[in-house]
């Protein structure tokens, strides 16, 4: 199995860069997912997280609005939702509105993790215990004000808009929980194999062992997040890296800020064991280098996971070399063997 024989979208979490504000981010994003459309790139999501200096998407519905409202063809939606932090009504009209003002174009992909850390869980009034046990709950909620044929929404209450639209639902997932999940209720699964790879393997024997076909689904649909970049050699590629393991290095140390601008020498900011933490652990599914190294990482991924799709995300610095990223990677996914 090849790169060739699957669909290709985007992750964007709308990077907000050390110098510029959100309102750039959100031109940059705009920018970005107009060439995903021309480039043949499948669908373009957007991630809910707060409390985050780096990431402008928090209000994840508007801007999923703002992207499809300036792209004509291009599926956008939720890489993901955090389910917990909303009330499934609400979801339900919100994305009920996106598919009424952008019919056919919309998904909605749904994590059960809360997407922020405790203070701001606290300011979204989450309980702090809440282990997302009642993800299965919630959903079934949410999808039964979709078709209220499924009976499990509360008496009396209708989503409008949102009632009887056919919205394409996504599990989301680090871990065999969603994964099961997905697979029981026939729904398509993508793991966040982006930041979390360790159990990406498991949890896909586990979303194709307990799958069982449905409306949505006959057979398993598999998305896998991979970190790309591409450039014209393989040392400026891993240049241009170097502002995401920045970023992550902020996120083990639990310090906040903007994304930073590419360094020349990485092991001047970090220990070995923070080095083995983003590097070998959390960054450990990317694919950083020339079109031909690119091309050879993600044959292999592909070959390992026989995934249905692939969901690349990148935090690079400047907004013209993330362009041009995208648009080495749409060529390489159209290169022969």
């Amino acid at each position: 199995m090849t790169i060739r024989n699957v669909a290709l979208s985007i992750l964007d979490l709308a990077p907000v860069i050390e110098g510029g504000t959100p309102a750039d981010s959100f031109r940059d994003t705009v920018a970005l997912a107009q060439h995903a459309e021309q480039w043949g790139y499948h669908r373009y999501w957007l991630a809910e997280h707060h409390n985050m200096q780096a990431v402008a998407s928090a209000a994840t519905s508007l801007v999923i609005g703002h992207v499809a409202a300036h792209t004509n063809k291009i599926r956008v939606g939720s890489g993901g939702i955090m389910l917990a932090n909303h009330a499934p009504l609400m979801i339900a009209e919100q994305f009920g509105t996106l598919e009424s003002l952008y019919p056919g174009r919309i998904d909605l992909g749904l994590g059960r993790a809360p997407g922020t850390d405790q203070p701001a869980m606290r300011a979204l009034r989450r309980g702090l215990h809440s282990t997302g046990e009642d993800f299965p709950e919630q959903l079934n909620e949410l999808r039964s004000y979709f078709n209220p044929a499924l009976k499990g929404g509360v008496p009396g209450v209708r989503a409008v808009p949102g009632e009887g639209l056919d919205i394409p639902i996504w599990l989301l997932g680090s871990s065999g929980f969603s994964a099961q999940l997905a697979g029981q209720l026939g729904l398509p699964f993508a793991f966040a194999s982006h930041f979390a790879p360790a159990h990406l393997l498991q949890a896909l024997e586990l979303y194709h062992r307990n799958f069982h076909p449905s409306k949505a689904l006959d057979k398993p649909y598999v998305m896998v997040g991979v970190n790309v970049v591409v450039a014209d050699s393989d040392e400026e590629a891993q240049w241009l890296f170097t502002s995401q393991e920045q970023q992550f290095l902020n996120v083990i140390r639990g310090q906040s800020g903007k994304l930073k601008p590419p360094v020349d020498d990485m092991e001047k900011l970090w220990s070995e064991q923070e080095r083995g933490a983003v590097r070998g652990n959390m960054l450990g599914y990317s694919a950083i280098g020339s079109p031909d190294t690119v091309k050879q990482k993600l044959d292999f991924i592909m070959n390992q996971t026989r995934a249905n799709e692939l969901i690349t995300t990148s935090h690079i610095y400047d907004h013209q070399a993330r362009l041009r990223s995208y648009e080495l990677l749409a060529k390489v996914m159209r290169t022969d063997e």
